[in-house]
């Protein structure tokens, strides 16, 4: 791992009086390490664009070779020669892994759909930034449910999973090297409302007209809870559980500017307000929760009517 220290081992006990050792490093086998035991010389050296310096550390009992504080810079091969009765040489193919970072599980807003048909599945995104040989995996459980690996150096990695709202199961994201692992757990109640703006309707009105704001339910059942919600306070207009048979307005909120003027259809929840003003203008969000999870916001622009001008006519 990144940081750590690594000893490549000669695999001898005790350096004998004529030996000689040597370790070189890469293709172009740069000289790091002589070791001439006779002549008690234990000299390290760096290579030109000096990934060594204060890193090399000799064992003088072993002529084993010890590299500190490793960067992947010092991946590589490195070969170690053992010259004594008979000449033994022997290479270390040595790869640096950079520390892992946890994954991050964001909910895909671009890929969910604001219909009550396929709202209660959401697309969730698993990702990594700046890794290299690794794989990302999804798991129910203990159980693999897809996986993705690269080999390259500093890449971008993300897995989709797709998702029922109130699955109960156990999902995580795992991102593992040969040497190590980082794991982040799907939490859904985190994941709830990061979409809630995603869906959007614009609609225009004429002050002293009546708009109707439609859920698209063709009925509500009864594990439904509607909630409809007003302005950047996201004040509470309406509230309607069918199974508690609550369908109930708050017309008083806002200085009164909505008193006698919420309407709620009980079939379908859709929010109707009447005699607007430009003071009704902006959004309202729409929250349906229960078997299936779904936001909307309309955003509402109200206009004075216009008044026609007239010319008088003139008579020569």
């Amino acid at each position: 791992m990144e940081g750590d220290s690594v000893t490549l081992k000669t695999n001898v006990t005790e350096l004998h009086g004529d030996d000689d050792i040597t370790w070189k490093y890469g293709a172009e086998k740069s000289l790091i390490v002589k070791i001439s035991n006779e002549k008690q010389n234990f000299s390290t050296y760096d290579v030109p664009d000096e990934r060594f310096r204060d890193r090399l550390k000799v064992d003088h009992q072993t002529g084993s070779l010890t590299i500190t504080n490793t960067t992947t810079k010092h991946a590589g091969v490195y070969e170690q020669q053992i010259r004594r009765a008979k000449l033994s040489s022997k290479t270390f193919s040595v790869s640096v892994y950079a520390r892992l970072p946890v994954p991050n599980i964001t909910r895909d807003c671009s890929s969910s759909s604001s219909s009550s048909s396929s709202s209660s599945y959401w697309s969730l995104v698993c990702s990594v930034v700046n890794v290299g040989h690794v794989t990302l995996s999804w798991y129910k459980g203990n159980s693999l449910l897809s996986s993705i690996s690269v080999s390259d150096l500093s890449i971008s990695l993300s897995l989709p999973l797709e998702v029922e709202y109130q699955d109960k199961n156990s999902y995580s994201c795992v991102i593992n090297n040969p040497i190590s692992n980082q794991t982040q757990h799907l939490d859904i109640s985190e994941l709830c409302h990061t979409c809630s703006d995603v869906f959007s309707e614009s609609v225009s009105v004429m002050e002293g007209d009546s708009v109707t704001l439609n859920t698209n339910l063709t009925e509500i059942h009864d594990a439904d809870d509607i909630l409809w919600k007003f302005g950047a306070e996201s004040t509470l207009l309406a509230k309607i559980s069918r199974e508690k048979q609550i369908f109930s307005t708050y017309d008083d909120v806002l200085d009164g500017r909505f008193r006698d003027r919420l309407k709620l259809d009980n079939q379908t929840g859709s929010l109707t307000i009447t005699n607007i003003t430009t003071k009704h203008a902006g959004d309202y969000k729409l929250e349906i929760t229960g078997a299936k999870w779904s936001s909307k916001t309309f955003s509402v622009s109200v206009y004075g009517e216009q008044k026609s001008s007239v010319l008088p006519v003139t008579h020569s």
